[in-house]
């Protein structure tokens, strides 16, 4: 292909735009080829999840009170589960399109691809939508859901106590007939959607480290401090949505915990904390790969401008310190001194380079997106009149 094409394959690159499943959603009306119908395709598929939940426990009088522990109406995971998290992965979609695609731009757009290199850049690109499309990746994780899916949330996440959805005899879960659908087809679904944006960001992972081994025109004195690669940074913000869901899925699954079964919230700090690192290193870890592309960089960056400012402040030294200057040119007014100045602050971009493509500021965000959802849990620590009494007591 010529670079036009290439050219303008970048400026579709799209982690979300293909697959069988998306495809379905267009036959079925949900979607558009370039995800129109957001609200429809949340509206149906949350219904789906959580509708006839609500309707198989009121047929069986388990949705405000019942003979079990946690009836539907409290049951907090399912709720934020389906009519939160859940609309929030669908929303993710159109927000990774629209923010992930011009960043692939960038690489042309800055020249940190050259044009002799487009083809092979486009090459990483059409392998990259290419995986994305693929129908195996897609019914292998259906395959991984209905197995080790089920298995996990059954043995690791499910209450253990009687709920709307099962009744505990002999240590084991008997489903009510909601039970049967939450287990089955609910949590299934949920489960495969969540897969599928891990698996997306594989694909984003495996696009990032292909181009990093490329012979990308990096700046060292690039303002930025990321040798012009600072813009990849924007991309956490793409994937907020995202960390967002995984937060409130936290939240439900340990509120569930603390409400019914007598935790306390510190008692999940491990977790939490575990999750927090782990989904920070989800979004973030892919620009890592770019490390020993950055150091490489600051290294000649130093070089290079070391010996430029060594061969200046010599010749400046010689010129003004030493009698080289012409009699009838004075300091004053001299552009030498404001040069130097500039070269000094060249050289300190270069020593001040970062070896990841984001600072400190994008990790606290990240951070903070998947806790966010945590914080009402804090209440359960202290009550709320004793918070307005801190408050009164700051503030008068």
């Amino acid at each position: 292909m010529s670079p036009i094409n290439g050219s303008k394959l970048a400026n579709n690159f799209s982690l979300v735009l293909g697959g069988p499943l998306f495809q379905f959603f267009i036959s079925a009306r949900i979607n558009t080829d370039t995800l129109g119908l957001l609200k429809r395709r949340v509206v149906v598929i949350s219904l789906f999840t959580w509708f006839p939940l609500l309707l198989f426990s009121v047929f069986s009088g388990e949705v405000l009170e019942s003979e079990s522990k946690v009836p539907f109406f409290y049951d907090l995971d399912v709720h934020l589960r389906f009519l939160v998290a859940l609309p929030l992965l669908l929303i993710a979609e159109l927000v990774v399109h629209l923010r992930i695609r011009p960043i692939v731009w960038q690489f042309i757009d800055r020249g940190i691809v050259s044009k002799r290199d487009r083809p092979e850049f486009e090459g990483i690109i059409a392998s990259a939508l290419s995986l994305r499309n693929s129908m195996v990746i897609e019914i292998l994780l259906i395959i991984l859901v209905l197995t080790t899916g089920h298995y996990l949330w059954s043995s690791q996440l499910a209450l253990e106590a009687a709920t709307w959805y099962a009744s505990v005899v002999e240590g084991e879960h008997r489903f009510t007939l909601a039970g049967y659908w939450y287990v089955y087809i609910s949590i299934p679904v949920f489960q495969f959607l969540l897969l599928r944006w891990y698996f997306r960001i594989f694909i984003w992972a495996q696009f990032l480290w292909r181009v990093s081994r490329m012979e990308l025109h990096l700046v060292p004195t690039h303002p930025d401090r990321a040798g012009g690669l600072g813009f990849l940074g924007e991309c956490t913000a793409a994937f907020m949505p995202l960390l967002l869901a995984q937060g409130v899925l936290l939240a439900g699954q340990i509120g569930n915990h603390i409400f019914y079964e007598g935790d306390n919230l510190m008692d999940f700090k491990p977790e939490i904390i575990a999750g927090v690192i782990l989904l920070v290193s989800l979004v973030l870890g892919p620009l890592c790969v770019f490390i020993p592309r950055l150091a490489k960089t600051k290294r000649q960056g130093l070089l290079e401008y070391g010996a430029l400012a060594s061969h200046y402040v010599e010749r400046f030294d010689q010129k003004w310190l030493r009698g080289g200057a012409p009699p009838d040119e004075e300091l004053i007014g001299s552009g030498d001194i404001q040069s130097l100045n500039d070269l000094a602050g060249s050289f300190d971009v270069v020593q001040s380079m970062r070896p990841f493509p984001f600072d400190k500021t994008v990790v606290l965000k990240t951070a903070m997106a998947v806790l966010a959802p945590l914080l009402p849990l804090a209440l359960t620590l202290i009550s709320l009149e004793d918070i307005v009494k801190r408050l009164l007591s700051i503030l008068l």
